[in-house]
């Protein structure tokens, strides 16, 4: 039997023993003060939607707890059938283990997700947002008040449509969302979309600036049972 085919016998099982081995994550404390057992890896991509960053997915930095994970997957297949041209990117999450994740200051036990906004190009076509090392992998793009950046614009209706399919794949696996943190002087661009009024009446927002401005991307954290 030749090697190849022996790899494509192994493959398949080894993904079965994963699969029924994979514990349920434990997260602990809150995302500003706690950690995690048994944290999982978001997918690396789909076909719809790709990491921040290879380097930041092979250095560890998108563990989440498997509700999450779970929450998140199911959502980007809802996106594929409500919208299939438009590519979505998630970024850092946390470590395997939880704890402290620089530079945030959250992130650190498995339910804290950030998620860098959809963007269409000036032939108004969807691309991944551009992230490099030079732009610290997205986290440094400053966009205008009306969602500019050199010739790229701010998806805000499908932004606000991730947000509804987010908060309603949780609520239909018995979770919530707690927290949505987006910069609040664009906020209304969202309350104005079509699904604008369902998340004015269904999720929480900061109403104050946090540290960092998040206009380059929404940070979400996941209404899940914690230790």
């Amino acid at each position: 039997m030749k090697f190849n085919t022996y790899i494509l016998l192994i493959i398949p099982l080894f993904s079965l023993i994963y699969c029924q081995t994979e514990n349920t994550s434990i997260s602990y404390g809150s995302p500003l003060s706690g950690h995690m057992d048994n944290g999982v890896k978001l997918p690396y991509k789909g076909e719809n939607f790709v990491p921040y960053s290879t380097l930041g997915f092979l250095l560890g930095r998108t563990y989440v707890n498997s509700r999450v994970r779970d929450i998140i997957v199911e959502t980007y297949k809802i996106q594929q059938t409500k919208s299939p041209d438009v590519i979505f990117m998630y970024g850092e999450t946390g470590f395997e283990n939880g704890g402290p994740f620089k530079p945030h200051k959250t992130h650190m036990n498995g339910t804290s997700v950030d998620f860098m906004v959809p963007i269409i190009n000036k032939d108004e076509e969807s691309i991944p947002l551009p992230t490099s090392v030079f732009n610290k992998f997205g986290y440094s793009i400053e966009f205008t008040l009306d969602g500019k950046f050199k010739n790229y614009e701010i998806d805000f209706e499908s932004m606000a449509s991730h947000l509804k399919s987010l908060h309603q794949i949780s609520v239909s696996m018995g979770y919530g969302i707690q927290l949505v943190i987006f910069d609040p002087k664009m906020r209304h661009h969202l309350i104005n979309t079509v699904d604008g009024e369902y998340l004015k009446n269904n999720l929480k927002f900061n109403t104050k600036r946090v540290w960092v401005r998040h206009d380059e991307h929404y940070h979400v954290n996941f209404d899940i049972p914690t230790e």
